[in-house]
């Protein structure tokens, strides 16, 4: 059975199991919020260690902190970043909405390690929230752990999906195929020219999310409880923010209007919009390998993508495109997610926005299945073979070829000579010699899908 202890807080006494790390406010939050049972992700509780770490700097240096307590909150705010005692955050997503409950759980697990190594008492408020408030600490802790996970992971996903795209440009050389409108046969183009669309497509995403990156970076730090500083030592800000930049590499300065990152998530509806445009450009990726791939035998079977794992319980040999269709699924997570964060992000009401934990569970797991579904699609992208032989087929039998003769036939005598094509089963070259006063020569230097490429 698990023993008890009792721990003493504004509201009186409380039972808290005797072997935890946190204290009462932690376990007042325990009872109420059993909802869930979705915590942070670890990403946002390392950052919000990284800022309670650099707090402790900038507090001693304004005299607010001895030595040996700024050493231990250091010390153990380290043990937290380093993923040790992750068992005792365990604070309900769905809680107060400006996130206090996860503040005080950090603060009470880091008071209760901080204390063990200082040999004194190491309070909770009065020390490792010392000139903060849950509402400048937990927008900061938001934006912090989200430009960690885009700097880290997304970006270089993204890099690297581009790397494989680039290398499979390059190996498809100058393959030409039936291009698609409406899903119907249209004019020629290259593979190469296909993929080059998606790369541009995926660079223009890594743009748009890099230049976001110094915005996120900007934190609200030091504004406490409503942007206007109260009881936070002056530079506080800065000195929070320097040392956060040493530790993490990032550009992180404090914002120039605290208020408005306390009262909105402007910024993280933002970031959610681009990362939704992300996921927009992935399904279409997705999409197109899959109809690519489609038959082997009755659909388009312009490649064929590695064969990964039996596609039936019941229809034996039947291999599917599991890869593209996972990404699929995830590109349609991370779009309701940003139907979550949009409606989070229009809940500030006056001096605080009031669904903070929703913002920043919805942004990071966005963040992360948006860089794993890459890395897997990137091999997808590496191992999928071309069908060369079912290309050629399908381009050479393609009645919207004649479109290249509008220009000496006219339209009407074209679209006629595209339906005779297409009633045949011929190849338009055929047609276009029975029907035209064109010559064989002219004609084959006319309808070379290569140069209409």
């Amino acid at each position: 059975m698990t023993e008890y202890r009792v721990e003493k807080d504004s509201l009186g006494e409380i039972e808290v199991p005797k072997e935890a790390l946190y204290q009462a406010q932690t376990q007042r939050a325990l009872n109420n919020f059993k909802i869930s049972g979705r915590t942070f992700p670890q990403s946002f509780y390392r950052a919000l260690a990284q800022i309670k770490l650099a707090a402790a700097e900038a507090n001693e240096s304004a005299g607010k902190l001895t030595a040996g307590q700024a050493e231990a909150i250091r010390l153990a705010a380290r043990a937290v970043i380093a993923g040790e005692h992750s068992d005792q955050f365990k604070v309900d997503i769905f809680q107060t909405g400006s996130g206090t409950s996860t503040n005080m759980n950090m603060n009470e697990v880091l008071s209760t390690l901080a204390s063990r190594h200082a040999g004194e008492s190491v309070h909770a408020n009065d020390h490792i929230n010392c000139s903060q408030s849950s509402n400048d600490v937990i927008p900061s802790a938001l934006q912090l752990s989200a430009a960690n996970e885009l700097h880290e992971k997304l970006l270089p996903a993204i890099t690297q999906m581009l790397h494989s795209l680039t290398d499979k440009m390059h190996q498809v050389g100058g393959i030409v195929k039936t291009g698609r409108t409406h899903l119907m046969d249209a004019l020629p183009l290259t593979l190469t020219q296909e993929l080059e669309c998606w790369h541009f497509q995926l660079q223009e995403n890594h743009h748009g999310l890099k230049d976001g990156l110094e915005e996120l970076c900007a934190l609200p730090i030091g504004g406490t409880a409503i942007g206007t500083g109260l009881n936070c030592p002056k530079d506080f800000d800065k000195q929070v923010c320097d040392c956060l930049r040493q530790a993490t590499g990032l550009p992180i300065s404090p914002c120039t209007n605290k208020f408005s990152r306390i009262a909105s998530q402007d910024v993280a509806v933002r970031l959610s919009g681009k990362l939704n445009a992300l996921a927009i450009t992935l399904m279409k990726i997705a999409n197109d390998l899959r109809w690519m791939n489609s038959g082997p035998l009755s659909g388009l079977a312009e490649i064929r993508l590695e064969a990964l794992q039996p596609g039936s319980s019941i229809m034996p040999g039947k291999v599917n495109p599991v890869i593209p269709e996972a990404v699929a699924m995830v590109c349609a997570k991370v779009m309701g997610l940003h139907q979550s964060i949009s409606i989070a992000g229009q809940s500030g009401n006056f001096q605080l926005n009031v669904m903070l934990p929703l913002i920043a569970d919805s942004l990071l797991e966005s963040l992360h299945l948006l860089s794993q579904s890459q890395q897997v699609l990137s091999e997808c992208i590496d191992s999928f073979e071309v069908n060369t032989k079912q290309l050629q087929q399908a381009l050479e039998k393609n009645p919207i070829l004649v479109t290249a003769l509008n220009e000496r036939i006219g339209y009407e005598k074209a679209a006629r000579i595209a339906k005779l094509a297409y009633q045949q089963g011929r190849p338009i070259i055929e047609i276009a010699l029975e029907h035209t006063e064109l010559s064989e020569d002219e004609l084959k230097k006319l309808l070379d899908p290569k140069k209409m490429t």
